[in-house]
């Protein structure tokens, strides 16, 4: 499973590619306005970062100005990918931008049928929100199991699944297992992926028992 980090801030993603697992990163209008900054210098130094795909969405509703858009958009990086809204305008948006080679994330799923239609838009990704599901009493992680089924059951079919909307640690490792390409978490959770209570008694009993010893291994290679 690839990880993509979701968030405009460039000290975060700085500081998490630099453990080699992010894969690629997910934007939206609201995560750049947080920034304060300049959108496409935003976009532009997150790509300087990542090499994997970076999400940019558009802001318009029609398909005419999301292309225009998108296009514009494509051109801050090669790793671009173009996020559109799953409406009719913006499936249209989808399928003109991907027959010109561009890479594209088509958001706000929230069912099976609409995921399908993403992917005969021919999608790059297809982003089902997990946690807003969750969050009107709706299964989320259902939603994914059934379109990774749809999805595998239809060999032409070449659309990942973008898990979005993630919470927490749990909604990943279920997307795994279920089969989905890509799950697209906040800095917070894929730092919570990485704590686990038994690992840090563990290192401290290590630490511990290594200070015993009075023994350095730098001080010990040096005087070789």
């Amino acid at each position: 499973m690839k990880f993509f980090i979701d968030t405009a801030d460039i000290d975060e993603i700085r500081d998490l590619a630099a453990t080699g697992l992010v894969d690629g990163v997910t934007t939206n209008p609201s995560l750049v306005a947080k920034t304060g900054r300049d959108f496409f210098e935003v976009l532009s130094d997150i790509c300087s970062i990542v090499p994997g795909p970076v999400s940019a969405e558009v802001a318009a509703t029609d398909t005419e100005t999301m292309l225009a858009e998108g296009r514009a958009l494509a051109k801050v990086a090669d790793n671009i990918a173009v996020k559109v809204p799953l409406t009719p305008d913006g499936l249209k948006a989808c399928k003109t931008l991907a027959d010109e080679g561009t890479q594209v994330n088509v958001t706000l799923c929230f069912s099976a049928p609409q995921a399908l239609l993403a992917a005969k838009a021919g999608a790059t990704f297809v982003s089902p929100f997990v946690g807003r599901l969750d969050d009107i009493g709706q299964d989320g992680m259902g939603l994914i199991g059934e379109i990774c089924e749809i999805f595998q059951a239809q060999p032409e079919i070449t659309t990942e699944v973008l898990v979005a909307s993630i919470r927490h640690p749990i909604h990943v490792t279920d997307s795994a297992k279920m089969g989905a390409e890509v799950a697209t978490v906040p800095p917070k959770v894929l730092r919570q992926m990485f704590q686990h209570p038994l690992t840090d008694k563990g290192l401290d009993a290590f630490l511990n028992d290594w200070a015993k010893t009075g023994q350095s291994i730098l001080k010990a290679k040096a005087a070789e």
